[in-house]
């Protein structure tokens, strides 16, 4: 197998310094609804400003650079040993040349390991499938926005949500309600219903990646994305908690088969500082999106 540790490190460069076209589009079009002069506009403005800057200088879009997680996808055949050593190897060089910042802190010590690498982390996915090339998708996952994730366990009394999607509703408006300016809006929220609590976590986290300008397959979800979007921007929290018209630019939910005694609710606030990239290796060549 290639040794694929400079595509790695490429891809994390990319990641950490390049707020994905669509995001970037989001943010401009916000920016066109709100109030001129307003906090709100003057957050956007200068949000977009410095996704310029990040850009061409080639430097993080956020000073925290987040929990890097990985979504491999690779044929049968491949060591998934060796792509895990390439990955961590290529964190401690990205960590070098300053597009991560160190992050990895051991929680019994609270000893920074110093270049992104340590127990579980980066965090990393593996899926073997039938296609022939290698896919690899990353997530910056920041700590202010993962601080505001959260889940929640149905029915709630409290907020009279029952086990089905109006109670999905309720419960994750009431979560970016408590965010408010927390999670550095205007957020993008993955959501994951059902699953066990550690499966839903990843789920929502999954949904991240996804594109803002998809179609979900299902029918229902796709009406859910749309009515949560809405709603979660007529609560008025907006850009940075200043108040505004956009509070999230996107909403995407997943389902998982649950148990019949458990229906979980996870939900993954995402900042605006969105940032995900993608690789695909065919054969010696490595293309990035």
């Amino acid at each position: 197998m290639q040794n694929l540790t400079d595509a790695f490190v490429e891809l994390i460069r990319r990641a950490a310094t390049q707020l994905p076209g669509d995001m970037e589009r989001a943010l401009q079009q916000a920016r066109t609804r709100e109030e001129p002069r307003s906090a709100a506009e003057g957050a956007l403005d200068t949000i977009l400003k410095n996704v310029e800057m990040a850009r061409t200088n080639s430097t993080p879009i956020c000073q925290d650079t987040g929990t890097p997680i990985f979504e491999i996808y690779y044929p049968v055949g491949v060591s998934t040993r060796q792509l895990g050593e390439q990955i961590c190897q290529a964190c401690a060089i990205a960590t070098e040349r300053a597009y991560l910042r160190p992050n990895a802190v051991d929680s019994l010590t609270g000893k920074n390991s110093g270049d992104n690498t340590g127990i579980d982390f980066p965090t990393m996915h593996f899926h073997e499938w039938d296609q022939p090339d290698i896919k690899v998708d990353l997530l910056l996952k920041g700590g202010g926005c993962e601080n505001v994730s959260t889940q929640y366990k149905l029915p709630n009394t409290e907020l009279g949500a029952g086990r089905d999607l109006e109670g999905v509703r309720r419960v994750v408006l009431d979560a970016v309600n408590h965010a408010q300016g927390l999670g550095c809006a205007p957020g993008v929220l993955g959501i994951a219903i059902g699953g066990d609590r550690g499966s839903s976590y990843i789920k929502s986290k999954q949904q991240l990646l996804r594109p803002l300008d998809d179609t979900n397959p299902e029918s229902q979800l796709a009406e859910l994305e749309d009515l949560l979007c809405e709603e979660g921007n007529e609560l008025g929290i907006g850009p940075m908690g200043f108040g505004g018209k956009t509070t999230l630019l996107g909403v995407k939910v997943g389902a998982l088969h649950r148990l019949p005694a458990s229906y979980f609710v996870s939900v993954a606030y995402m900042c605006w500082a969105n940032r995900r990239a993608s690789m695909r290796v065919s054969g010696e060549e490595v293309t990035f999106a």
